[in-house]
């Protein structure tokens, strides 16, 4: 059964932080971002949409304090999201940082919010 609203709201507030950081982070991709999507082989002519993605995450995930469906959709999106983050890494048999920090620990994070804000 769905909460009423997301309980507690901070993991929420903080993952819609670290997705706002990430799309800020997209929009030129940095340097480690845009040598992550090459190391996958992310085509470069779809690396536009990716910082849209990540603002949409952040407004989904932010709305969601008040609108719960729409912060736990959010929330599901983002864990099928580094689910596909990770196929793609294996994929390309890079099993280095991005793969084990980044991608596995942000699905981490996603699940434990879907979890515990959301459903438990």
């Amino acid at each position: 059964m769905m909460l009423a609203f997301p309980d507690p709201v901070w993991p929420v507030l903080v993952l819609a932080l670290i997705c706002l950081g990430d799309a800020l982070l997209c929009l030129k991709p940095v340097a480690f971002i845009a040598a992550c999507f090459e190391d996958v082989g992310f085509p470069r002519r779809h690396w536009w949409i990716m910082p849209w993605i990540k603002f949409a995450a952040t407004a989904g995930l932010v709305l969601g304090v008040w609108i719960p469906y729409l912060g736990a959709l959010t929330t599901v999106c983002l864990v099928v999201y580094f689910v596909v983050a990770i196929s793609m890494h294996l994929r390309a048999r890079d099993f280095g940082r991005n793969l084990f920090v980044n991608a596995t620990g942000m699905l981490v994070i996603c699940v434990a919010v879907l979890l515990w804000c959301f459903l438990l």
